[in-house]
């Protein structure tokens, strides 16, 4: 968490911001607290947006929705001021490194048990996402969160609708809805997204956690020759495991209605780990989503054995029967 910068407010709405987690085209999100110090992550809008008023009725459309947005692995939206001269919304905060952290951090590409487990969450999270009539349009790894208990996706939907709008003032000024390498071909050509736009932005991700690398590249040095690619050219998979690439090459035709649906997704997945059902929590010692930390005591050691860490994360290998790495620790890069 960095801190907060000069001329940046105290409070937004009743909660005292307490430093910036990060930064993205829709604006800042900031660690806040409520009063009797609970943490929550507030997000205002770019003030360009909140001019807009067509934006304005669709993030008050979408706020709504995304109240119903229910299940565990996703970001629960607890308050929000539509109506506010910079409207915010305040979603809980859930304290665990991104998957781009990790994945250029410690402990790097996820082994393929691990992306599956990846996988099938994610396909639960949509799920709930689009049955809340919402569609995510910015799933990538930098909004998804590694707990113990399983990943969670974060600022998911809300009114990125306007900035894909053609005429609207946010896109003459340059602002891209999405991350350019996990956009789908029909944000890519301003087109209508619905569900099977979140699906194409898995396939990437899952090809992302699994390499380090996102399937169509960078918009280094140029963006125009990115979205080229992710619009009419065939995906780079090279590296992805086998026991990954099929579900990542089904995620990615041009066609939306030749992907799966999220059904299908967490159906595949569910079987994937030796034909058996992916376990509730995938880490030893979680309970649920709600829990924020797995702090166990340390088991005592025997004389020359070598002990390890209580629970590494299930995207660090142990899940997969791998390689045993340290726990990744901190807030929201």
């Amino acid at each position: 968490m960095d801190q907060l910068r000069a001329g940046e407010p105290a409070f937004i709405g009743p909660y005292r911001l307490a430093g910036r987690l990060g930064a993205g085209g829709m604006g800042v999100v900031y660690r806040a607290e409520t009063e009797d110090g609970r943490p929550l992550a507030v997000k205002p809008v770019r003030a360009e947006a909140a001019g807009d008023g067509e934006f304005r009725r669709r993030f008050a459309r979408e706020v709504r929705a995304a109240r119903l947005v229910g299940g565990e692995w996703a970001a629960h939206v607890l308050d929000a001021d539509t109506k506010a001269e910079t409207p915010w919304v305040a979603t809980e905060y859930i304290p665990g490194p991104s998957l781009r952290a990790a994945v250029e951090g410690s402990p790097g590409p996820l082994p393929a048990a691990s992306v599956l487990v990846l996988a099938h969450r994610l396909g639960l999270a949509l799920r709930t996402i689009h049955a809340a009539g919402l569609v995510h349009r910015d799933l990538k790894p930098s909004n998804i969160l590694l707990t113990v208990g399983g990943p969670r996706v974060i600022d998911f939907g809300i009114a990125r609708g306007a900035v894909l709008s053609s005429g609207s003032d946010l896109t003459r000024t340059g602002v891209l809805a999405g991350s350019p390498e996990f956009m789908s071909p029909e944000q890519v050509r301003g087109q209508e997204v619905a569900a099977p736009s979140d699906v194409f932005s898995l396939g990437s991700v899952l090809a992302y956690a699994s390499t380090g690398r996102a399937p169509f590249g960078t918009g280094d040095p140029v963006v125009h020759g990115l979205l080229f690619r992710i619009a009419y050219e065939d995906p780079d998979l090279v590296g992805v495991p086998e026991a990954v690439a099929e579900l990542v090459h089904d995620c990615l035709p041009k066609d939306p209605e030749d992907r799966p649906t999220v059904d299908a997704v967490v159906s595949r997945t569910r079987k994937a780990l030796g034909g058996s059902r992916l376990p509730r929590n995938c880490c030893p010692g979680s309970t649920g989503t709600r829990r924020t930390s797995s702090v166990r005591q340390p088991r005592r050691a025997h004389p020359g054995r070598r002990t390890r860490p209580a629970c590494s994360g299930w995207w660090s290998g142990r899940h997969a029967g791998g390689r045993f790495r340290s726990h990744p620790r901190g807030g929201l890069p």
